[in-house]
């Protein structure tokens, strides 16, 4: 059977939602990237850049002043961590679809991406964040406040007689 999943079953389709315009690209930039990637921390990194411009995550970081380099040079860690096994953009992307069927989303957007970029890679991600000058909580708080906001500016648009802005999670 070529080109199927080894551990998926083939009479049982999986029917997850899609992804959001942003989060594709996110997905996309990431897909790119981690083949060139040497550590589990490696990989982390290139996930906070190709998030970083997309999305309300993008947005959240941004304001959090999050760059494309990091500040300081990270912890020197005791030895590197390999690289995940498998293919870890799909593992993060079928992760991500799965919170958004889980709280009723028809899209993946950019925050189900970090869920499940911070549940695949936990500290690792957490020391990008801090080498950038920032942590998990301000990000989730900030990602938060970008998701309220978004909706907001979505209805005002349609009460202006505009058109509505797409929302780009």
């Amino acid at each position: 059977m070529q080109g199927t999943h080894p551990n998926r079953r083939q009479d049982a389709p999986m029917h997850h939602p899609s992804l959001s315009q942003d989060a594709a690209l996110v997905v996309a930039l990431a897909g790119t990237a981690m083949p060139f990637a040497h550590s589990a921390e490696d990989e982390a990194e290139r996930w906070l850049r190709a998030m970083r411009l997309h999305g309300c995550v993008g947005s959240a970081l941004q304001a959090l002043g999050v760059g494309e380099s990091s500040l300081e040079d990270p912890p020197a860690p005791p030895g590197h961590t390999p690289p995940s096994r498998g293919d870890v953009v799909e593992e993060v992307t079928r992760r991500a679809s799965r919170l958004a069927e889980d709280r009723g989303g028809k899209t993946a957007g950019t925050p189900e991406l970090l869920s499940a970029v911070i549940e695949h890679y936990g500290e690792h991600f957490d020391a990008a964040l801090f080498t950038r000058g920032t942590s998990r909580e301000e990000l989730l708080e900030r990602v938060e406040g970008e998701k309220s906001r978004r909706p907001a500016l979505a209805t005002r648009a349609r009460l202006d007689g505009r058109p509505a802005r797409p929302s780009a999670a």
